[in-house]
């Protein structure tokens, strides 16, 4: 395969990425502008937040791990072409309901294609700088996000709130169609060894796997808490402490924004450094923001720095993380291990929403609702002590130990 294909190819995998950041940020942003045309509430929003986070697990690990049997192509073009149609129906949902089943199936076509997308980067990328090729393409998701952020004034404006779900539609279907033609059909399937389960998932839940699974799985799933509680609530939150909607809108695209740039420094440091000490540091930095949150006054300038360093942070800890398995994991149980992690992942992403839905309904003050991440981050920093010891695993198994 020429450097110029594989650069193309990681090119695109990468807009799949952009089309799942703006596809998941899509209906927090749209929520709040619903209450005029649809007359639905956004604090009504919580269920539907989740549903894509339950497609995704449920997409994860049962189809995303045929990838490592059956080959990448197949579920990565056939997640975005699903993502395509399912996105456009979501436009034109009118009830909560509606709303539910098909940010669902949105949630499902997505969790079948991206574990797919990060495991092919990763065979992809050169030895030495793997961990960063890695996260500059799931730097997508990131720009995704703080593109839907950014733009979402816009958007709305010209096209209604439908025009939040239009873009990342057609954008699937574009990339999924490009993609079937870029990505050779011969290296995307990847060899396990004779002695490998049959289903690759069961290979992560015994010996020698089941360690580093679980704690990359656990680091994963607080991250993700985190993440789908502030970026669901934050533009509910934040104008109850003066922002404008407009304003919490911009402020949840740019804390995307300052998440890629961590998240790529993330990275570097995996591959060159100590990815311990990174993630360590990283949880600690979250809890540090959110602490102080939840321990001061409400001030709009205050609060945007603390913000754009904590979810930030988070942010780049969500690209660090799927980058850490090219190191912790073989390639034949690569996408399973992804998808697996992702459906781990899934009950902090559908809890998160949940509890933020919860202590709205509840009148709890705006601080606490954002400084409750401090918990999970403060858990993620103790068991990400263990990330050296996770990471000799692989290479006592390659010894033959």
């Amino acid at each position: 395969m020429s450097s110029t294909r594989t650069l193309l190819c990681l090119v695109l995998i990468a807009g799949v990425f952009v089309m799942d950041g703006y596809d998941l940020n899509a209906m927090p942003l749209a929520a709040p502008r619903l209450a005029g045309p649809l007359g639905l509430s956004p604090d009504d929003f919580g269920w539907v937040f989740s549903a894509p986070l339950f497609g995704l697990g449920a997409g994860a690990a049962l189809i995303a791990p045929l990838g490592d049997r059956l080959g990448r192509r197949l579920l990565i073009v056939t997640g975005c072409l699903s993502v395509a149609l399912v996105t456009l129906a979501t436009a034109h949902a009118t009830t909560i309901n509606g709303f539910l089943f098909w940010r669902f199936l949105t949630g499902l076509a997505l969790g079948a294609c991206l574990p797919n997308c990060t495991a092919m980067s990763a065979e992809l990328a050169p030895d030495r700088l793997r961990a960063t090729v890695m996260s500059v393409v799931s730097a997508g998701i990131v720009l995704g996000a703080m593109g839907a952020g950014i733009t979402a004034p816009s958007v709305t404006a010209s096209f209604g709130w439908q025009g939040l779900f239009y873009i990342p539609a057609i954008f699937a279907a574009l990339v999924g169609v490009l993609l079937w033609f870029i990505i050779p059909a011969d290296l995307t399937r990847p060899v396990a060894p004779k002695a490998a389960s049959r289903i690759p998932q069961l290979e992560l839940l015994r010996a020698p796997w089941l360690f580093p699974f679980a704690i990359f799985a656990s680091a994963l799933t607080l991250n993700a808490a985190n993440l789908y509680l502030l970026t669901s609530w934050t533009p509910t939150v934040l104008p109850q402490v003066g922002f404008t909607a407009d304003q919490a809108s911009y402020v949840t695209g740019l804390m995307q924004g300052v998440g890629l740039v961590i998240g790529i420094a993330m990275s570097l440091l995996i591959d060159r450094w100590k990815p311990g000490v990174t993630l360590v540091t990283a949880f600690a930095v979250m809890a540090g923001c959110f602490g102080a949150i939840a321990l001061t006054e409400a001030s709009p300038s205050l609060w945007t720095v603390l913000l754009l360093l904590g979810v930030g942070t988070i942010t780049g800890t969500g690209m660090a993380l799927p980058a850490l398995t090219a190191y912790l994991f073989p390639a034949h149980v690569l996408s399973s291990a992804m998808g697996m992690g992702v459906l781990v992942a899934r009950v902090g992403a559908i809890a998160g929403p949940l509890i933020g839905q919860a202590m709205l309904k509840a009148g709890v003050e705006p601080g606490l609702i954002l400084g409750v991440a401090t918990l999970p981050a403060l858990v993620g920093m103790v068991i990400c002590l263990g990330v050296p010891a996770a990471l000799r695993v692989r290479g006592q198994v390659q010894a033959g130990l």
